[in-house]
C-alpha cells in the first residue's frame, strides 16, 4: 500500500443530493475515473469537510459507507486508501436504484406493495440454505423515475441478518440502502435475462404482459450466509443496464 497522499480536486456533484451523498459521489467519481488510484491515500476527513463546506461528521458518514461497501479501506492511525479495484464490480452490481436515478438528475419515488413474513418453501429454502418451514421476510416495491415505473423489486430477506426488516419504511428508503447498512456485502451472484412478466408485475409496470422485461436475479451474502434473494423486473423498452469496471 502506497503512502502517497492524493491531492484534492474540485468537486463535481449534484447539489440536490444530501451533503453526505455529495461527498460520497465525489469520492466515487475520482476512483471510477482513475484520478485516485488503488492503494493511494485519499484526502482526510478534515480536508474534505473544508472542501465541501460540511461538518466532519457528514464526511465521516460518507467514508464509513464507502468502507462498508469496500470501495475504500480505513487504516487506523494511517488514513483512508482506495481499495483494490476488484471491488468496483460490487459497486456496479449493488447500486442503489434511488442513487442511480438521482445521478441522472431525475426524481425517484417508491411504492411499497407487500411487506410480510412468509415460509421459505422448497425453492427459496434451497437458495437460502434453509428448511422449507423456516421464515423469511418478503417485500415487493415499485420504483419510479420521474413518475414512471421502471422497476418492480421482489425481494426475500434472511431475518437473521436483518431482523428489523418488517419495521422499515420502504416508501422513504430502498431495501437495498437498508440492507447495505445492516448487512455489509460479502459476495454476490446474479444473472440478467429477458422474459415476459407475470400479469401482476406487468400491471405494476404499466405495460402489456406480452412485452419483454429485463430481469436481474441477484443473491447476496453477508455474515457468512445468504442475506437476500431478489428479482428486479424492468420494462425492456424503458430500461437498460450499464456499468464500468
Amino acid at each position: 500500500m502506497t503512502n502517497r497522499q492524493i491531492p484534492l480536486s474540485a468537486p463535481d456533484t449534484d447539489d440536490r443530493l444530501p451533503a453526505y451523498q455529495r461527498v460520497k459521489q465525489h469520492v466515487l467519481q475520482q476512483i471510477q475515473s482513475g484520478t485516485w488510484l488503488e492503494g493511494e491515500a485519499i484526502p482526510g476527513e478534515e480536508a474534505l469537510a473544508r472542501e465541501f463546506g460540511v461538518s466532519r461528521m457528514t464526511v465521516n458518514r460518507a467514508i464509513r459507507e464507502l468502507s462498508d461497501e469496500q470501495i475504500v479501506e480505513r487504516v487506523q492511525g494511517s488514513g483512508t486508501y482506495v481499495a483494490q479495484q476488484k471491488y468496483q464490480a460490487t459497486l456496479v452490481e449493488i447500486r442503489n436504484i434511488a442513487e442511480e436515478i438521482a445521478s441522472r438528475g431525475h426524481v425517484h419515488r417508491s411504492e411499497l406493495h407487500k411487506l410480510e413474513r412468509t415460509k421459505a418453501g422448497e425453492s427459496m429454502g434451497r437458495q437460502f440454505g434453509l428448511k422449507a418451514a423456516q421464515w423469511l421476510f418478503h417485500s415487493v416495491v415499485v420504483h419510479f423515475e420521474n413518475g414512471e415505473p421502471i422497476q418492480v423489486e421482489d425481494r426475500y430477506v434472511n431475518p437473521t441478518v436483518a431482523p428489523d426488516y418488517l419495521q422499515m419504511d420502504f416508501n422513504s428508503q430502498t431495501p437495498n440502502a437498508y440492507l447495505m447498512r445492516v448487512a455489509p456485502l460479502q459476495g454476490v451472484r446474479f444473472v440478467i435475462e429477458a422474459c415476459r412478466p407475470p400479469r401482476d408485475v406487468a400491471e405494476m409496470l404499466h405495460m402489456p404482459p406480452e412485452e419483454a422485461c429485463l430481469v436481474l436475479r441477484r443473491q447476496t451474502q453477508s455474515q457468512g450466509q445468504v442475506a437476500s434473494v431478489a428479482a428486479m423486473w424492468h420494462p425492456a423498452a424503458r430500461y437498460r443496464f450499464t456499468g464500468s469496471f
